[in-house]
């Protein structure tokens, strides 16, 4: 067992908060801060986390709950407890293991993992990683003709579903990018690496790691026809231009015979033209904060577009998932299921797939935990009678 994993399974390492610092200590600053950060002045990354505050329980005491059932099937699949793992672009960056370890630690929890355009691993590699379901998230990069290849290769390795995420027509404003220069890192001149190489040296056990993995790789599922695999840079050059709308999912529709979620849904109106466009599922949310700042928190807009779809089609949400008691609160708001991000991402960070494991591990447990002090036998069964929700939601 290595260092990083010793750490991540020591008994002080008791919730997902835990494995924050133990990210932040091994990582250079620029890809902690990629990792952790949000746009402009990051109200809504923190409104995400807050928002969960204002929702409290309404508990049923008095009742013995032996066992409780944590099973759900989403998208057609059946997974162990109502947590997928969201996309996390970068995440090779962060740790060797990267997605394929992810993917690799959600199958062994029985759980999903959706695999991010932005993957320094083939997407072949990672489905054959996870023993679990597993999606693709699509962005246009490269263009049609790139898209068109990577969702024949996502259909032909067996991936579940395509989510398409709706919310990035642009690259958010990220301030700590910025002041990290995590450009000019990936894609400067050495003379423009130079002010900011010292917080890469800062960290020579990620450095050493980052070296023996073969420095930057390319992007392996985004292979522009001629080209080959598009490096892997600051890719917000080519998101300005990789715009999705709704006229484009007519064209995605085509040639994904599969389940396609619409991710970054914060209002009815979009839940209904997700629906119209042919989605088997919406995601409501905001990108964990990185795109647009000063939009709601995921979990005060979730009740409107449960309310919109009206059961026609499944929800998910994500954004600032913490805790068990967060999944059983957006449970509660209607959600199927929900998506974790840098939950995992801060395990994945501190040691590998070891570190997912343990995220995925405490928020299992966590819930578990929750619905018996609830009084409820299974995630099932919960539902708005469990909890108070502030009149302003409503």
């Amino acid at each position: 067992m290595t260092k990083t994993s010793r750490a991540v399974a020591s008994p002080r390492v008791i919730n997902v908060e835990d494995l924050r610092p133990l990210a932040r200590r091994r990582l250079p600053r620029a890809v902690f801060d990629y990792l952790d950060g949000g746009a402009e002045a990051e109200v809504t990354l923190r409104e995400n986390c807050r928002a969960f505050e204002e929702v409290t329980f309404r508990p049923r005491h008095a009742v013995a709950v032996a066992n409780c059932d944590l099973r759900t099937r989403v998208l057609g699949f059946d997974i162990s407890f109502p947590a997928l793992l969201a996309p996390v672009g970068y995440s090779r960056l962060m740790h060797p293991d990267g997605e394929a370890g992810a993917a690799r630690a959600a199958g062994v929890a029985g759980t999903g993992y959706i695999l991010s355009t932005i993957s320094g691993h083939s997407l072949e590699d990672v489905k054959a990683a996870s023993a679990g379901p597993v999606c693709y998230q699509l962005y246009l990069l490269g263009g049609r003709e790139a898209s068109e290849g990577a969702i024949e290769r996502a259909h032909n390795a067996g991936f579940s579903a395509l989510v398409v995420t709706i919310d990035t027509p642009v690259a958010g404003m990220r301030e700590r990018d910025f002041r990290n220069g995590v450009k000019e890192l990936l894609e400067g001149s050495l003379f423009a690496k130079i002010p900011f190489v010292a917080q890469v040296l800062a960290r020579p056990g990620w450095l050493a790691s980052f070296l023996l993995d073969g420095g930057l790789p390319q992007l392996p599922n985004v292979v522009i026809p001629g080209q080959g695999p598009m490096p892997l840079l600051d890719v917000s050059a080519a998101l300005a231009r990789a715009a999705v709308t709704w006229q484009d999912l007519q064209w995605i529709r085509s040639l994904w015979p599969g389940p396609i979620v619409i991710k970054g849904v914060l209002t009815g109106e979009d839940a209904r033209r997700a629906i119209d466009a042919g989605a088997a599922a919406v995601v409501v949310s905001n990108h964990g904060g990185r795109q647009l700042d000063g939009v709601p928190a995921s979990l005060r807009v979730l009740p409107e577009v449960v309310s919109a779809v009206n059961g026609r089609v499944e929800v998910l949400m994500d954004g600032g998932i913490r805790r068990g008691a967060d999944i059983a609160k957006a449970l509660c708001l209607g959600a199927r299921a929900v998506l974790c991000g840098r939950a995992y991402a801060y395990g994945l960070a501190a040691a590998g797939q070891a570190g997912v494991a343990r995220a995925l591990e405490i928020l299992r447990t966590d819930l578990e935990r929750t619905l018996k002090l609830l009084g409820c036998s299974s995630v099932a069964a919960l539902d708005r009678s469990y909890v108070n929700v502030p009149s302003s939601w409503n």
